[in-house]
């Protein structure tokens, strides 16, 4: 019994150790979700910094800001989420300062009841006594370990109570370390807040003036279809071109085969049939393997391998620039403030102007265009395709084999002078968001 109430301490502290364990894991998580939200926030307010000296307002800007109050918002849920925690391990560590302290009570007790009877048995004849009125030698050795025992036991007493003592103690200091963290994190969120407050009154500027000249963002929401129109018809073709080719080739390798083989093949008479298995013969019964993906344009074995390699990167390929935000969404966008949308069939990216566009994997360009009002890059990645459209000019040719990060080429402008290029991702024939794709 004794040594349970030893041992009590120590499975309260282990515990209480537990479950301050998550939190700790979880500032970690915090601080790291943290630190790119403030590397994006600062790519964007550098972005927005050059849109605001604009002499006018534009879709851009605004999508900027809308974006920037995203994830000032985003930030403000961090540092809330970190107060929770913090709170949270205040509390624990309340829990088990008084839990500590109750079994710091016990422990004294327990050992000042052993220092009272010791004082009272404490004379040499006393313990001399107990050993020799024995029955019988093996009795006098036990109580010869009785009595070593003892003593261990209240050695064991006094280092309890240090150990303890000790674990209030740094218990105390870390929570003064937490509330001195909570502090900061309660001074930062104001600032955020703060920095909320101004953006969202930037925004409502930038819309209020969007609303003065909606007549002519729709000639520029008209003006982006018609362009996307163009884009998407020239991807189209480049594609269906790529699909024929595939097949004639593929038509050429099997017609080389049949040929190899009616070479090779000895002639036989037509009448003869041809040898059935004798008993016991062993005939190949291994499985087929299974037929491969069917795509749109029918892929090699080194294309077939590219487009996996390409999948497995989901999440992981690199930017097409260096510094640039996304300033429109994949998909369909509401213009804020006004009853306008734009159907964006990739992502626009802005940032500035004659910034290097760089290929985002390895691939083979199928084609570089003109769309009039900027260069395009079409470049094949299995059965995966990106294009760069909107660039002011290319550094590659068709037919070229890229590796990623390699340069193709310049970013354009927008109607505003800044920097912009159109990313756009497709599976076979199909757009897909590639924004999550990227690594950031």
């Amino acid at each position: 019994m004794m040594r349970k109430k030893i041992l009590l301490p120590l499975f309260v502290v282990g515990f209480a150790m537990a479950g301050l364990a998550q939190p700790v894991q979880d500032k970690v998580q915090l601080e790291k979700e943290r630190q790119e939200i403030q590397r994006e926030l600062q790519e964007m307010q550098g972005l927005y910094n050059k849109l605001k000296g604009q002499t006018k307002k534009s879709v851009g800007q605004l999508n900027v800001l809308v974006r920037q109050i995203n994830l000032q918002e985003q930030y403000i849920s961090n540092i809330n989420r970190e107060l929770r925690n913090i709170d949270d391990d205040i509390y624990l560590s309340e829990l088990e300062i008084y839990r500590l302290n109750k079994q710091l009570d016990t422990l004294k007790s327990q050992y000042a009841k052993s220092i009272v009877y010791s004082y009272k048995n404490r004379s040499n004849y006393d313990y001399v006594n107990f050993i020799f009125s024995a029955g019988s030698f093996n009795d006098a050795v036990k109580r010869v370990a009785y009595l070593k025992s003892y003593r261990a036991y209240r050695e064991k007493q006094v280092s309890t109570i240090q150990e303890t003592q000790q674990l209030i103690a740094q218990r105390k200091q870390q929570q003064l370390i937490r509330k001195d963290q909570k502090n900061v994190a309660l001074q930062s969120q104001t600032k955020q807040v703060q920095q909320l407050a101004v953006q969202k009154k930037e925004k409502d500027e930038v819309v209020r003036e969007l609303k003065t000249k909606e007549k002519d963002l729709q000639k520029q929401i008209a003006d982006k279809r018609s362009r996307d129109a163009k884009l998407k018809n020239a991807i189209f073709a480049i594609i269906e071109r790529e699909r024929i080719k595939a097949i004639e080739e593929e038509k050429k390798r099997l017609a080389a085969i049949k040929d190899a083989e009616r070479k090779t093949t000895p002639v036989t008479d037509p009448k003869t049939k041809p040898a059935e298995p004798r008993p016991g013969t062993i005939t190949d019964s291994r499985p087929k393997a299974a037929p491969a993906e069917k795509t749109y344009v029918p892929l090699n074995a080194n294309e077939t391998a590219l487009a996996a390699s390409f999948k497995q990167n989901y999440g992981r390929l690199p930017w097409p620039v260096d510094n640039g935000v996304v300033c429109s969404n994949f998909g369909t966008n509401k213009i804020e403030g006004t009853l306008l949308t734009e159907d964006n069939p990739g992502i626009t990216i802005c940032t500035s102007a004659g910034a290097v566009v760089k290929s985002i994997f390895d691939g083979e360009v199928l084609s570089v265009f003109n769309l009039g009002d900027g260069m395009a890059v079409m470049i094949k990645h299995g059965n995966y395709y990106t294009i760069y459209s909107n660039l002011s000019s290319t550094s590659i040719a068709k037919g070229a084999t890229v590796k990623a990060r390699q340069a193709i080429g310049k970013a354009g402008s927008d109607e505003n002078g800044g920097g912009k290029i159109d990313l756009l991702l497709m599976l076979d024939k199909k757009n897909v968001n590639p924004r999550p794709w990227l690594s950031r």
